[in-house]
């Protein structure tokens, strides 16, 4: 409808999710009253998830921040006063010019997910950072480490086309609970198991999706790299391989079946909690299904072995063969498959200098004076990894956050407080909400809403490209990034065309790409239908002829990449850095590993602020098992405290058998402020970094419970 009273708009959803769904958003009289998905969209279907379809609270919550803001109290307290945007802007580039005129080093950006639009999310921002010669970022918080292990052996994150799921006769669940996380993939699942596919979840925890699969094998965090080693060694030694297609599209096999003999189901089982019988029954029957499929996800790379665990997982399917199948293989993310122009949106020719590059995981370090970096421990260790830190030299005396909120979000949580509660440090944040984050800001920006901007969307659960169109006009003095962006670079003298693109002209970038799967993929057919597909085939079988994108061409079994770089070539076990078997001592202390995965009504910290999902979530709680509870005294509904030698939270506890035994869950993640006691999961989880990727390292911690 296109009336001047009522119309609909097209858009997308921002937020950080594989199913980056395309949205209808109708307007009345200039006010959005209703947001759906697009029916005509594959992947979408007509649906959004519960927190997404209730989109309008965000937008019109009275809690919005909606005019700049000076602070007035201390840092942490959260008063602000109104001030304008001229001034805003005029206190900002003048204390960046002051600093950028000792070392603009001293100044750090800090952004990730908090849209996944590559307009608002990864364009006038990068441009402005590295015209200015601040600090990078390594933006490691999610991701990482499974990318690059991935990458390590298959060359880019592409995978199984979700849209085939439905045609597998077995789907593992590996490391993802879909229907918190993905939901528009979870049709596809139960499509399958209609069929008659098997579906089997691994994961420490008994999530919803788990509580619906054939079989559930609740295996410790962090072992699933052993897990992958053993199926292996069944595999080869029953000899259930596609040995035609390791002899033409896998490099290193002789190696990797020497490797697998240390792996035996036995030896593994005491390593991942699993029966050595669950093992070789498991390796059984993903060798004999066809098609079989893997959906990897990132909750089983948070941990120091993660970027090799999941190049071990990822292994499988060319050992079996499984890639020959369009609905057979493994995904992990289809984001790879996307070949938008993102040298032209970021523009690091802009940069004058080559400046310092500080780890987003380890940003309470960085702003206590410390850089963190790790490394592969060449000498005799009970472990592999070696966290290594350096001074900080100049200190961070700025930084600028947007779509984040790292005082909730980053690890080691007190260092972090500690680290923004600096009364030298010049603190920016531009948010919607007043978070975490905010109440530390000296200046406090107003930021739209996706239903306000525009922006251009790659997926990494799907193969299309979406289009977001503003639905209504910014709420009170509210801006874009790319917009605010733009104020700064001409608030600082900056003269360079390019800060005068517009969110079209920037769209019109990421698009204009010679990657052949972007080829047809048009800005104006986009503005039309809100969507379209990358140019591949219908029944896309990304490795069915080989065809990796390794520097081979090959899977890589054995990488010479990862040799190059002092890293074994071949699949291997790293343990989590704090376990039983790793750190005894540790153990003995704290012998309780935590986990904190997604609750299922927050997105990471998004929506956790808004009173639909806080009554959902009730309050922040921990799930035990009945036998870890009895020996501590604790019984359901008890307050407990969590604690180990980084800090300390205090939550309701849930005596349940969906918290395997050793392991508690703290389903995540809650505003400081909103817990009771200003503490989070956070405040216990570890800045070591992962092996590959120098990724977060969320579910490697250990704790002990008590009772209050």
């Amino acid at each position: 409808m296109t009336n001047e009273q009522y119309r609909t708009v097209r858009g997308a959803c921002p937020h950080d999710c594989p199913d980056t769904c395309a949205m209808i958003v109708t307007v009345e009289n200039g006010r959005a009253i209703k947001v759906g998905g697009a029916v005509d969209h594959p992947t979408t279907d007509g649906f959004l998830c519960t927190k997404v379809n209730r989109y309008l609270e965000r937008t019109y919550s009275p809690e919005r921040i909606l005019h700049p803001m000076k602070r007035v109290g201390r840092k942490g307290e959260g008063r602000f006063a109104r001030i304008t945007w001229d001034e805003a802007l005029e206190t900002i580039a003048t204390r960046f010019a002051e600093i950028a005129a000792d070392d603009p080093q001293a100044i750090q950006p800090y952004s990730y997910a908090g849209t996944m639009g590559l307009v608002q999310g990864e364009s006038m921002d990068r441009r402005f950072f590295h015209r200015l010669g601040a600090a990078l970022l390594d933006r490691t918080i999610c991701a990482s480490a499974g990318a690059a292990g991935y990458k390590a052996t298959i060359g880019a994150s592409i995978g199984t086309d979700p849209e085939r799921f439905g045609e597998a006769r077995l789907i593992i669940i590996w490391g993802s609970n879909p229907i918190t996380s993905n939901v528009h993939l979870w049709p596809r699942i139960l499509e399958a198991q209609r069929q008659g596919a098997r579906i089997i979840a691994i994961d420490p925890y008994r999530s919803l999706t788990a509580e619906k699969c054939d079989l559930h094998l609740a295996i410790l965090p962090g072992t699933d790299g052993a897990l992958a080693l053993a199926m292996m060694n069944v595999i080869i030694g029953e000899n259930l391989v596609d040995q035609d297609y390791i002899d033409q599209y896998t490099l290193g096999y002789d190696q990797l079946r020497e490797r697998v003999r240390d792996y035996d189901p036995v030896r593994v089982a005491s390593i991942t909690g699993l029966s050595a019988e669950a093992i070789v029954d498991l390796a059984r029957e993903y060798a004999t299904t066809r098609p079989a499929v893997i959906r990897l996800n990132y909750g089983m790379q948070r941990h120091a072995g993660g970027g090799m665990a999941v190049r071990t997982v990822s292994c499988l399917p060319a050992l079996t063969g499984a890639w020959r199948h369009a609905a057979g293989g493994i995904l992990l993310s289809t984001s790879g498959a996307f070949g938008m122009n993102t040298a032209a949106l970021q523009r690091t020719d802009l940069i004058p200098n080559k400046p310092r590059t500080i780890n987003m995981s380890a940003i309470g370090d960085a702003l206590l004076g410390e850089m963190r970096t790790v490394s592969f421990n060449s000498e005799s260790s009970p472990h592999p990894l070696k966290d290594q830190m350096t001074p900080l030299d100049p200190p961070i005396r700025a930084i600028y956050v947007y779509n984040s909120n790292p005082v909730a979000v980053a690890p080691d949580s007190r260092k972090v407080v500690k680290g923004f509660a600096r009364e030298d440090l010049f603190t920016v944040v531009h948010e919607i909400f007043q978070t975490d984050t905010a109440d530390y800001a000296d200046i406090l920006l107003p930021a739209t809403t996706q239903l306000e901007q525009f922006d251009v969307h790659r997926a990494y659960g799907h193969l299309y490209v979406v289009l977001n169109q503003p639905s209504i006009d910014p709420l009170g003095e509210a801006l874009p990034n790319s917009e605010v962006f733009r104020r700064l670079a001409r608030q600082m003298g900056f003269t360079e065309d390019c800060f005068n693109d517009t969110d079209e002209d920037l769209i019109r970038q990421a698009l204009c790409s010679p990657h052949p799967h972007m080829q047809g993929i048009d800005y104006e057919q986009l503005v039309e239908r809100g969507w379209m597909r990358l140019n591949l085939p219908e029944r896309f079988a990304p490795f069915a002829e080989g065809g990796f994108l390794t520097p081979s061409g090959k899977c890589e079994f054995h990488s010479e990449t990862l040799a190059r770089q002092g890293i074994d070539p071949l699949p291997s076990y790293i343990p989590p850095r704090e376990s039983v078997d790793s750190a005894p001592e540790l153990a003995s202390r704290y012998p309780l590993a935590v986990i904190s995965p997604p609750a299922h009504n927050f997105l990471n910290s998004t929506f956790a602020n808004l009173p639909t999902f806080l009554k959902a979530e009730k309050e922040p709680h921990l799930e035990i098992h009945p036998v870890d509870a009895e020996v501590r005294g604790i019984s359901n509904g008890d307050r407990v405290r969590v604690f180990n030698d980084r800090g300390e939270l205090s939550v309701r506890a849930r005596v349940t058998a969906k918290a395997r035994p050793g392991v508690v869950v703290a389903l995540s993640i809650w505003w400081k402020k909103l817990t009771g006691d200003g503490a989070n999961a956070n405040d216990v989880t570890s800045q070591a970094l992962t092996d590959l990727g120098a990724a977060a390292t969320f579910y490697d911690a250990l704790v002990e419970v008590e009772k209050i």
